[in-house]
């Protein structure tokens, strides 16, 4: 398989010495190459204390390939030079650029899959960039590319015991009731099955649903969500032949002896799924963007600003990133 595309985020933040620190030891991780600015990359090295790292520069990215010695780099220079912790607007544009090239760099077959290092969304708006943040803005690149599945984009965490998608990702929790239609959570379903029968290897998924108000609404005593919109949807998809519980209380749906029971679950807004996911997987779980024609990953954090240049950044997540992107694409390549 060709290596995996790595695009550098906010090269102020801790996404370009998480790659400096696993490519300097390398040990075990899948072959992958840079977007973005080399001489930023040899910066975060040094910042590491990591041997000065020997950079293959390319402009293409089917120049780019898996080597021993040299890290290649599909270069996209920066404005001006990082300052760690001070993300600067003028370099806005490059970050842009990087993510553009490395889901180019997929889609053309130069790389297997795409993993993102971490952006700060509000540093990008002052560019215009016009998306909430990576995964929708990957979803427009690939919106006219051959899919024949269910198209995403779902919002999947990923970790070694737990797997949860998010029916609405990043809105306010008084707007997410409304979000919460039938037909979006019957869309998060068929997405969310999909990717578990072809990236993740699971047969017949199962899928746990969460319920929106406590005690899954207690028949309607507290809160008719559940009855008006959550179980109509779950029954759709288990007409469709998905596997599928009706609203469950979430309080009761992430203890060990209940995540044996399914392979996935549906949370319907953020911190109800991020907050068990974190709590199990705070350090190596994965952001992982479902239902597009391309397999893209992220570590499941931020940029960092406030540990940047300080050299104490763990790579837990962005390795776990790597691993599971080369995974995802291993099983797409064999189908």
């Amino acid at each position: 398989m060709k290596p995996l595309a790595v695009s550098m985020g906010d090269p102020a933040g801790i996404g370009l010495e998480l790659a400096a620190r696993v490519w300097a030891e390398r040990e075990g991780a899948p072959p992958f190459f840079l977007v973005g600015d080399p001489d930023a990359f040899a910066r975060a090295s040094a910042r590491i204390g990591a041997p000065k790292p020997s950079l293959n520069v390319v402009t293409e990215a089917a120049d780019a390939a898996a080597q021993d010695g040299a890290l290649d780099v599909l270069h996209v220079p920066l404005a001006m030079e990082e300052t760690p912790g001070a993300p600067n607007p003028v370099n806005a544009q490059a970050k842009i650029e990087a993510i553009k090239q490395g889901v180019d760099a997929v889609r053309s077959g130069g790389a297997s899959a795409l993993v993102t290092l971490p952006i700060a969304k509000a540093v990008l708006h002052t560019a215009d960039f016009g998306f909430p943040g990576h995964t929708e803005f990957i979803a427009h690149l690939t919106e006219k590319d051959e899919w024949a599945e269910e198209r995403g984009p779902v919002m999947l965490l990923a970790g070694a015991t737990l797997k949860v998608a998010l029916a609405t990702i990043h809105t306010p929790l008084a707007q997410a009731p409304k979000a919460l239609t039938r037909e979006r959570i019957v869309k998060v379903g068929r997405v969310l099955g999909q990717a578990l029968r072809r990236d993740f290897g699971v047969d017949a998924p199962r899928i746990a649903l969460c319920g929106l108000n406590p005690h899954a609404g207690e028949d309607g005593h507290i809160g008719r969500e559940e009855i008006e919109t959550i179980n109509p949807a779950a029954a759709q998809l288990r007409s469709e032949g998905w596997t599928v519980s009706d609203a469950r209380s979430a309080d009761a749906l992430f203890h060990e002896d209940a995540r044996r029971g399914y392979d996935g679950v549906i949370a319907l807004y953020h911190d109800q799924g991020l907050i068990p996911i974190k709590t199990l997987h705070f350090w190596d779980a994965v952001n992982v963007t479902l239902g597009l024609p391309i397999v893209r990953t992220s570590p499941d954090h931020g940029t960092g600003f406030d540990i940047a240049g300080k050299g104490v950044a763990r790579a837990d997540s962005f390795r776990a990133a790597l691993k599971l992107a080369w995974e995802m694409a291993e099983r797409r390549s064999r189908a």
